[in-house]
C-alpha cells in the first residue's frame, strides 16, 4: 500500500508510529498528500504550423475547440508565443502550445531558448505529414538539455478516409504503412531509434493514444505519474481503472490522518475532522470521474446527447456540488459507521480509554466510507461512458 512512499520516507514513518506519536506521522502523511495533489505538470506540444497541435492540446484537456479555456484552433498560424492552457480541474496541469517550427530561419537552440524550454516536464513533437531535420534537430537539442520527447503523427483519421476509396483499402496495413514512412523519415533524418505514435484528435480512443499514455505514465516520477493519470479524460475504461486505483493507493494514508486525530483526547474533535476530510476526498473523487455539472455539460455537448440521458445513467454517486457536510453525515447515520462514531464520541468522555478507541475508529471509519464512496464514483463513471458510447436513438419519422 505503501508504494507511493519511497524506502526513507517508510522508515521514517515506522519510526515515528512505533514511538507512539501518531500525530507527527499524520502531519508528514499529510505533507505527503498534499505534494502530490500540488505537484506541477507541464507538457509542451510542438510541431510545425497546421499539425494539429492546438487541436491535440484541447483533446488532452477534455475540451471542444470552441469551449471557455480551450486553445485557439484555424487554418492559419495561431499561436505566436508559448501559451498556456489549464485543465479545468486540475489547475496544477497545464499543456503549453508552442510556436511552430519548420521555416527556413528555423533554430532549435534558439527556438528552445524562446519558449523557456526549463518550464516543461516533456515535449510532444507533432505533424500532420512527414517527419523532417526540423523535428529530429529539435528533439536532439530537446535530448542535449536532459528532457523527453514524443513523436506524435497527427490526423490518420483523414489518411484512412482518402484512403478508403481503394478498392483494397485495408486498415491495418495502411497504419502500418504510415508509421513504416514516418520511422523511415526520421532515420534519414538522424533519429536513430524513433518511436512514433499515431493518433486522430477527434478520435482518442482509436490507434496509438493508449500506447502513448502508458509509455508516459512508465517514463514520469511517481508523483507526475499521479498527476498526469487524474488529468487524462475519461475516455476508455482503462483510464477509469486506473484514475481508481491511483486514488485507491492513497486511502490508508488519508485513514492514517483521521486515526491521528481521533486519538486526541478532545471531545467532538474527531468527528467534525472526519467529516471535513471526508467532503474533501469524496468531492475530489467526484472531480476526477467527471461527475460534476461542468464535466457533464461538455461530455453532452461532445457526444451529442441531452446532460439529462447522461445524468440517468448515474446510480448511486452525487455530483460534487452535492458533497457538504450535511451529506456526508447523512450517509454515516445510515451505516454501522456512523454507529461506530457515535462509540466514539461517547468514549471521548472516559479518560484514557477514549483515545484509545477513537484512533481505530476513525481509521476504519474513514478507510471504509472513502472506499465504499470510491467504488461507486468509479461505476457511475463507467456507467456514464457506456451511456455517452450508445448509438443515438433513432428519430421517429
Amino acid at each position: 500500500m505503501a508504494g507511493r512512499l519511497s524506502r526513507r520516507e517508510i522508515e521514517e514513518l515506522q519510526a515515528i508510529i512505533e514511538s507512539g506519536n501518531l500525530a507527527a506521522a499524520a502531519a508528514k502523511l499529510q505533507e505527503k498528500l498534499e505534494s502530490l495533489e500540488n505537484t506541477p505538470l507541464d507538457i509542451a506540444i510542438t510541431g510545425e504550423s497546421g499539425a494539429g497541435k492546438s487541436s491535440f492540446v484541447n483533446a488532452i484537456l477534455g475540451l471542444n475547440d470552441d469551449d471557455k479555456g480551450a486553445a485557439e484552433t484555424g487554418v492559419t498560424q495561431t499561436t505566436m508565443e508559448p501559451k498556456a492552457y489549464r485543465h479545468p480541474r486540475l489547475r496544477n496541469v497545464k499543456l503549453w502550445d508552442l510556436p511552430g517550427i519548420g521555416t527556413e530561419s528555423f533554430q532549435a537552440d534558439n527556438y528552445l531558448n524562446q519558449v523557456q524550454f526549463n518550464n516543461y516536464d516533456f515535449f510532444i513533437i507533432v505533424t500532420a505529414t512527414r517527419f523532417t531535420s526540423h523535428h529530429t534537430t529539435l528533439a536532439r537539442a530537446i535530448h542535449k538539455l536532459g528532457k523527453r520527447f514524443y513523436y506524435v503523427r497527427s490526423k490518420v483519421d483523414a489518411d484512412l478516409k482518402a484512403e478508403q476509396r481503394k478498392r483494397n483499402f485495408n486498415e491495418v496495413r495502411t497504419l502500418q504503412k504510415i508509421r513504416e514512412d514516418c520511422v523511415e523519415n526520421l532515420r534519414k533524418a538522424g533519429e536513430a531509434s524513433p518511436r512514433v505514435f499515431l493518433l486522430s484528435n477527434w478520435e482518442l480512443t482509436e490507434y496509438d493514444f493508449q500506447l502513448l499514455q502508458e509509455t508516459l505514465e512508465n517514463e514520469l516520477d511517481e508523483q507526475k505519474r499521479h498527476v498526469f493519470i487524474l488529468a487524462m479524460p475519461n475516455i476508455s475504461a482503462k483510464i477509469l481503472e486506473k484514475k481508481k486505483a491511483e486514488l485507491q493507493e492513497h486511502i490508508w494514508e488519508v485513514a492514517l490522518i483521521s486515526c491521528a486525530i481521533g486519538a486526541l483526547p478532545v471531545p467532538g474533535l474527531s468527528l467534525i475532522c472526519d467529516v471535513a476530510i471526508l467532503v474533501v476526498h469524496m468531492e475530489r473523487y467526484c472531480l476526477a470521474f467527471g461527475l460534476d455539472e461542468e464535466s457533464l455539460t461538455r461530455l453532452a455537448q461532445q457526444v451529442d446527447k441531452p446532460v439529462a440521458e447522461l445524468k440517468s445513467a448515474i446510480k448511486k454517486s452525487p455530483l460534487a456540488s452535492a458533497i457538504t457536510k450535511k451529506f456526508v453525515l447523512t450517509v454515516l447515520s445510515r451505516s454501522l459507521c456512523g454507529a461506530l462514531m457515535v462509540v466514539e464520541l461517547i468514549l471521548n468522555f472516559v479518560p484514557g480509554l477514549g483515545s484509545l478507541a477513537g484512533g481505530g475508529i476513525s481509521f476504519v471509519t474513514t478507510r471504509y466510507m472513502l472506499r465504499s464512496f470510491l467504488d461507486e464514483a468509479a461505476e457511475d463513471a463507467q456507467n456514464i461512458l457506456t451511456k455517452a458510447l450508445e448509438p443515438k436513438a433513432e428519430e421517429s419519422i
